[in-house]
């Protein structure tokens, strides 16, 4: 009897353990999601300004431009792509704008996709670029920062 509920008391302990980090995880995801949300400066949070370069950017994307956004963001695992995704499509929708084209092109898309990398994943990114067989180098500069 003793043995029993010993196994019950550390099967108890496990599971306390496995909810506890479920919750840290989660809690951290939400305070970055939190940080996002916050009003900078300007009075805007990151995510009105990526809102705002995604609309003010809707009508320059092509079909083209919208595959090949979709090719970029392939690899990203699927829980997190359509995040992801808009993310990148501001970056690229205000770098499109920014430079006064009437639409969105295949190098406005390597240019925000590298400007919207966190630099800590530009070594995977270079790989997939270079598997991809897509021409970076006139952004190459922008890896080195």
């Amino acid at each position: 009897m003793n043995e029993a509920s010993d196994g019950f008391m550390y099967f108890i302990i496990f599971w306390a353990i496995v909810l506890l980090g479920f919750m840290s995880i989660g809690g951290y995801f939400m305070f970055r999601k939190f940080l996002k949300v916050l009003p900078k400066q300007d009075g805007k949070s990151k995510l009105d300004w990526q809102n705002y370069w995604v609309e003010r950017s809707r009508p320059m994307w092509t079909e083209d431009s919208k595959k090949f956004l979709d090719e970029l963001v392939s690899p990203v695992p699927q829980a997190f792509r359509d995040i992801a995704k808009h993310t990148i499509a501001a970056k690229i929708g205000q770098v499109a704008v920014e430079s006064g084209a009437s639409e969105v092109t295949r190098d406005h898309c390597v240019e925000g996709y590298i400007r919207a990398t966190p630099r800590r994943d530009y070594k995977s990114l270079v790989s997939f670029l270079e598997k991809q067989q897509i021409d970076y180098t006139p952004y190459r500069h922008l890896l080195n920062k």
